[in-house]
């Protein structure tokens, strides 16, 4: 059975979006504005709030549409990670700082996966799969601790009181702000540098006062962390390398 299709989504699909794109319409309670988010890999979401004016946002993203398409052309085109093969020598950053995975035997009481002497030691495992979700379990605990230490100030920049903090797989989406008020930043991101995993943490902690990515959210930004765009500019240079799990 067919479902009755939003009058906004109905007036988004007949504006010339380019037909390779990948895109998806949602309406958004705690929106107040029109969001236009694109994935790393390109995909473009379009969130509105209850309500909105079909004729309006149809205006306003065939407005931006030259901006998107050069966007989502240059995602597209970006590499999708690293794969890495988890034996002696193998690199993992954390934190900006890269280290060497050791493999190490197995003996009772050993963490899975632990920071030791600047080596990333884990025992042997027979499927990589394992020893890589291992490894990704590893950047999520070590993440949360790190992250759980830095939000306090950070919201106290910003203004906001957030709920609660989470580290997890977010698939394309490297950070986000849950409806109760939960920022939760991809485990991948703690692989960058300091200043570029604050600048994810300030951008969703911004989100709790501002809905999209206009010109209050960038004011909020830039007032919170007055470098946003050359961290910005960094982050694009860094994230298309970041390691998400994928092994062999």
């Amino acid at each position: 059975m067919t479902g009755t299709v939003h009058p906004v989504q109905q007036a988004i699909a007949a504006l010339p979006l380019p037909d390779e794109w990948e895109w998806e319409f949602v309406v958004r309670p705690r929106r107040r504005t029109l969001g236009i988010d694109i994935a790393p890999d390109g995909g473009v979401r379009f969130a509105v709030p209850p309500g909105a004016d079909p004729r309006a946002v149809a205006a306003a993203v065939r407005a931006r549409l030259p901006r998107l398409a050069d966007e989502v052309r240059r995602r597209r085109s970006r590499p999708v990670g690293q794969i890495k093969e988890l034996v002696d020598g193998t690199s993992f950053a954390y934190l900006g700082r890269r280290h060497r995975l050791l493999i190490v035997p197995e003996e009772d009481g050993r963490p899975p996966v632990r920071l030791y002497q600047g080596r990333l030691e884990m025992p042997h495992v027979t499927d990589q799969r394992e020893g890589g979700r291992r490894i990704a379990a590893w950047y999520t605990e070590c993440g949360r601790r790190w992250l759980a230490l830095r939000m306090p100030s950070f919201a106290g920049v910003v203004g906001v009181s957030p709920s609660g903090l989470a580290v997890r797989d977010l698939g394309t989406r490297w950070g986000a702000c849950g409806p109760d008020g939960t920022i939760v930043v991809h485990w991948a991101v703690l692989q960058l540098p300091p200043a570029l995993v604050d600048l994810v943490l300030v951008h969703e902690l911004c989100h709790l006062r501002t809905s999209g990515h206009g010109a209050e959210f960038r004011g909020r930004l830039r007032s919170a962390l007055p470098d946003a765009d050359e961290r910005e500019r960094h982050f694009a240079e860094e994230e298309p390398e970041l390691w998400r799990g994928a092994v062999r």
